[in-house]
Formats: structure tokens, C-alpha cells, sequence
């Protein structure tokens, strides 16, 4: 859909487009998941899988380590760690943007569209790797668990995006690829496109306006002239949440 048919009047009708990190920029969530499977493995052990996805997206007393600890007596936790980390910042440091999420970028400035972002992780670790991959300066506000007292599913990191943006939670499309954020967004009155991972592809979704295989299966204007029309609800998807 061609960008100027999205006006309404003399202006589009979503004014903002707030993206999480974690999983929906760059996939760290998969890579996190294959590490502890690994660790699992090593112990011929099962990975609880469906304990570890309900995590993902928030922060709460959940440790991995402890369910390895119900299984085995005794782990040498310091030194799981140590090789975890640094299994991570091998794998993390080659890790790409997931597709499609610059061109959306770039086409949200394009559209003059205030960009943010909203995550449950801390800014140092959000900066860094926008810093590295060359995507910070899309972003004109960044909101994560520094700024709040409650991550998601909690709103209030939606909320703050808004107003830092200066617009209101309904004029505003936020990106997400897990069950906790995309319950945030639609607390905070955000539209919600959910696009999943490889890990989160298995959660169950709170109700959403629309999911995606991929941000590469179409452009920001043609999602925007769906929401807007409300013409169908899934690209690449059979209707299922």
C-alpha cells in the first residue's frame, strides 16, 4: 500500500512505533535457550522447556541453575556460568538483526513516525549491542528496566515510551515476540504486532492485531494499511493464538 494512502486527512493515523529488543531485534532469547539446552544435555538431563519459555520477555526469581540443581546434588554453579557467558559473547558477538527490522526502521523515519523501544533488559546491555549492529540512532527513546519498577507484563514500559515520545499509547504499533511483552503492549493500549522466534514461535499469545512470520514478509506501510483497514489479521499465519 502506497505510504500517502495511509493519511488520514493530512496525517497518518499511528503517529509511533515502539519496538522491544530482546528476541524481536536481535534473537539473544534463542541464543540463550540453546546454551541451557547444552548445559542440560551435558547432564543427559531433558531441557524443562515450557518452565524456561514462560520467562522469557520479564525478570523474576526464576534461575535456571536452581531446576538444574533439582536434578543433579551438587553443580559447580560459578563455573556454569563462567563457560555460559562466555558461550554467549561468542555466539551474541556474530549474531545479525533479525530480518527485516532496519528496512522497518528506516521506513518509520521515511514515514515520520517517533520510533522508540521497550525492554525488560537493562540500557547497558540494549546500548551495546544497538552500538555494535549500528541501530541506535534510529531510536528516539529507550526505555528498560533501569527506568521502571516492574518489567513486563507490567505496562509501564510502554507507558513511559509514549509519553517520552510525546504521543498517546493509541497512536502507537509496538513490536513484539513474546507472550510478557505483547500482554505490556496491549495493557498499555498500544496496537500489538507480535513477530515470534524460533523460541517464542511456542508460547500462547495474548489477543493481538496482528502477527508475523517475519518483518521481511512486508513493508511498515503495507502493515500499517492492514491495521488500519482492519483487512485480515496474520501474514504467514493460520489464524492461530
Amino acid at each position: 500500500m502506497e505510504v500517502e494512502n495511509l493519511r488520514k486527512g493530512n496525517e497518518y493515523m499511528y503517529k509511533a512505533v515502539v519496538f522491544d529488543f530482546d528476541g524481536l531485534i536481535l534473537d539473544t532469547e534463542s541464543v540463550h535457550t540453546t546454551i541451557y539446552q547444552e548445559m542440560f544435555q551435558s547432564y543427559n538431563l531433558e531441557f524443562p522447556f515450557e518452565e524456561w519459555i514462560q520467562n522469557i520477555g520479564t525478570q523474576s526469581d526464576f534461575s535456571i541453575y536452581d531446576l538444574l540443581e533439582k536434578e543433579i546434588e551438587q553443580i559447580d554453579r560459578a563455573q556454569l556460568k563462567k563457560v555460559n557467558q562466555e558461550k554467549l559473547q561468542t555466539r551474541l558477538n556474530t549474531l545479525k538483526v533479525r530480518p527485516g527490522v532496519e528496512s522497518y526502521l528506516r521506513e518509520a523515519q521515511a514515514m515520520n513516525l517517533k520510533v522508540g523501544l521497550a525492554s525488560s533488559s537493562n540500557y547497558n546491555w540494549v546500548s551495546d549491542h544497538l552500538d555494535r549492529l549500528g541501530l541506535i540512532h534510529y531510536f528516539e527513546c529507550i526505555k528498560t528496566s533501569d527506568d521502571v519498577a516492574e518489567v513486563k507484563p507490567n505496562p509501564e514500559l510502554y507507558l513511559l515510551a509514549a509519553k517520552e515520545l510525546g504521543v498517546e499509547p493509541q497512536v502507537c504499533i509496538a513490536f513484539e515476540d513474546s507472550a510478557n511483552g505483547s500482554l505490556a503492549a496491549k495493557r498499555a493500549g498500544l496496537t500489538c504486532v507480535i513477530v515470534p522466534n524460533e523460541t517464542t514461535i511456542h508460547l500462547t499469545f495474548p489477543e493481538v492485531e496482528y502477527r508475523l512470520d517475519s518483518m521481511a514478509d512486508c513493508s511498515l506501510g503495507d502493515l500499517i494499511g492492514r491495521l488500519t483497514t482492519n483487512s485480515g489479521a496474520n501474514i504467514g499465519w493460520e489464524n492461530e493464538y
